[in-house]
């Protein structure tokens, strides 16, 4: 009787757990943007802070200041700074598409003019021998991610009020978390209904996971992003820096990558017949930002994460459908910690048979 006792005060307690889990990620659901990456960061600059914190012994607060400081000088801060240009270049590209002197049209049929012929009536009885029809293609087989990421970037400007106060929540939930992250996740792994052993692998493939996409990823499609805005300027094509922005999205994704942006680009400058422009565009595509990759996330991920790129690609393209900018670091997690849980339950089931 006591051990029945024991089963139903266990699940009365699982199903609180449960419902009051559930009542609280509704409750905070407005922010859970602002939180997760208020997570992300606090676990990104986390080193720095010990590091703080090794210096001044004792003063907590002080330390995740300085953190806080130096997170809003080097990155917030850039970030806004960039993000503002981006949105001027952008409505002004706007602007002279409406008023003609950008004709995606003339520049499609110069570029299928410039084709073989052969390439041509391949064009031709594949639908896409006009603009017009290639962009109802291609309109059609990125709808999902561009206008999820389209959409993501105009409601920043039509909710100015909600965006700055999800912004402001996400900073001052980031001191807290940077100053009390060293507690708050091995409580979080200790609280878990796992094997503590199990528990300790996925928080590792987490760490992990985030770490690879946000340090590595991220970092290197931003640099990637700068080379191509830079190569842009040099060529004298107009808004470089925003297609410097689209090349370091197009970089978060594998076997695409900012070949995305830049290929087009030499393409078209090729048919015009810019050849010294078309040039340097692959000379820096393929010698600069195709090694930028090589060299740099060996140095800033250091292990791999195990993901195959096929499945980085499809969880990175339907986390951004799902969840918005935010899926570029859902989706990848979410693979790695199913790929984990099902090798883990996988040499379990091994050791049970032996």
């Amino acid at each position: 009787m006591a051990v029945d006792n024991q089963r139903v005060d266990n699940g009365g307690l699982i199903l609180f757990l449960v419902i009051i889990t559930v009542a609280l990620g509704s409750i905070v659901s407005s922010f859970a943007s602002a939180l997760l990456w208020a997570g992300l960061a606090a676990l990104l600059f986390q080193p720095l802070y010990q590091r703080l914190l090794r210096r001044w012994p004792g003063r907590s607060n002080t330390a995740a200041l300085v953190t806080m400081l130096i997170i809003t000088f080097a990155v917030v801060i850039p970030a806004l700074i960039v993000a503002s240009l981006v949105v001027d270049q952008a409505a002004g590209v706007y602007t002279q598409m409406r008023s003609g002197q950008i004709n995606f049209a003339a520049y499609f049929q110069q570029v299928h003019d410039a084709l073989p012929t052969r390439l041509q009536q391949l064009l031709d009885r594949s639908g896409l021998g006009s603009f017009d029809a290639a962009q109802s293609r291609i309109s059609s087989a990125l709808q999902g991610s561009v206008s999820t990421l389209a959409s993501q970037a105009l409601s920043i400007g039509r909710n100015a009020a909600a965006f700055l106060l999800a912004f402001g929540v996400g900073l001052y939930v980031t001191f807290f978390l940077v100053r009390d992250g060293s507690r708050i996740g091995p409580a979080i792994v200790r609280a878990l209904p796992l094997d503590r052993g199990v528990a300790d692998r996925l928080a590792d493939k987490f760490v992990a996971v985030v770490r690879a996409t946000i340090k590595g990823s991220g970092v290197v499609a931003l640099v990637q992003g700068a080379l191509g805005a830079i190569t842009f300027w040099i060529v004298g094509l107009p808004a470089g820096l925003l297609w410097g922005v689209l090349m370091a999205i197009a970089a978060l994704l594998p076997a695409v990558g900012p070949a995305l942006i830049w290929v087009p680009v030499a393409i078209y400058l090729l048919a015009i017949g810019a050849i010294w422009q078309a040039a340097v565009v692959i000379a820096s595509g393929v010698l600069v930002i195709g090694l930028a990759d090589n060299i740099l996330r060996p140095i800033l991920v250091g292990r791999d994460t195990g993901i195959p790129d096929w499945l980085v690609l499809v969880t990175t393209l339907g986390g951004i459908e799902l969840v918005g900018l935010s899926g570029i670091v859902i989706g990848p997690l979410v693979a790695a910690l199913f790929i984990t849980g099902w090798q883990i339950l996988t040499e379990q089931r091994l050791d049970t048979a032996v």
